[in-house]
């Protein structure tokens, strides 16, 4: 396919990647020069004006900050056979099937930068979108039924950001006992990929299996609990959900 991309960040990059490995012939916008230009440079990447990446493509992908990409398409024109998908957090399809008329085939989605390596899980909404066809060889796609789904899987995937703070404090916690920085957080990273790679079953099944009475697993979850850390990430997820629905 010929691919466009309307914005050339953190998250384009990868997906631009693994879409010309894969035998797309891909565009990127001169937004974010020094990315396009690596791009260019490393994988033979074609760099055009926003209108000239909208000409050159039949999929555009609005990668785009929330906050400017009305402005940036505003002045371009769209074509009734492009198919539009967004990665942006907030925009809906009515908005940005106003924004790119006539185009009217318009897809959301949650790609993030792993992307390029699979096994990125990819909630998508609706289902005719282009996504299954370009990633879900590699990536797991999860077809919405309902638009609105698709903010509460935007707030899930700070979870991340979550689990990494996790693991940031006890690979400092192990540092600062061992002395030794560097294997502390290799050995952090390690345990948590290996073990996560090859779960014994579901999420609950899995931590029931670590937490038995009288156990340092469990000592762990104790710990957490009388922090309630589970109802505070929650709330977390339920106000950031809440904040997105809010905006206009």
């Amino acid at each position: 396919m010929r691919i466009g991309f309307l914005g050339t960040g953190h998250i384009a990059a990868p997906m631009a990647r693994a879409l010309t490995r894969d035998g797309h012939t891909v565009t990127v916008s001169e937004r974010n020069a020094e990315t396009a230009a690596a791009l260019a440079a490393s994988h033979g990447i074609a760099i055009a004006p926003n209108q000239g990446v909208l000409d050159a493509a039949d999929v555009v992908f609005l990668t785009l900050r929330p906050g400017v990409w009305e402005d940036v398409v505003k002045d371009l024109t769209f074509r009734p056979d492009h198919r539009i998908v967004s990665a942006m957090a907030g925009p809906t399809v009515a908005q940005i099937s106003t924004a790119t008329a006539p185009a009217t085939d318009i897809s959301l989605t949650i790609p993030l930068g792993h992307i390029e390596h699979g096994g990125c899980p990819l909630p998508v909404f609706p289902a005719t979108s282009p996504m299954a066809a370009l990633f879900g060889d590699k990536n797991p796609v999860i077809p919405l039924e309902r638009e609105a789904d698709l903010t509460a899987y935007f707030s899930a995937s700070t979870i991340l950001t979550a689990a990494l703070s996790s693991l940031i404090a006890t690979s400092e916690w192990l540092a600062a006992e061992t002395g030794a920085e560097g294997d502390a957080e290799a050995y952090t990273q390690a345990l948590t990929a290996s073990y996560l790679s090859a779960l014994p079953g579901s999420l609950a099944e899995s931590r029931a299996g670590l937490t038995y009475p009288k156990t340092l697993n469990r000592a762990m979850l104790d710990a957490l609990r009388d922090i309630d850390l589970e109802p505070t990430i929650k709330q977390a997820l339920t106000d950031m959900t809440a904040a997105m629905r809010a905006r206009p």
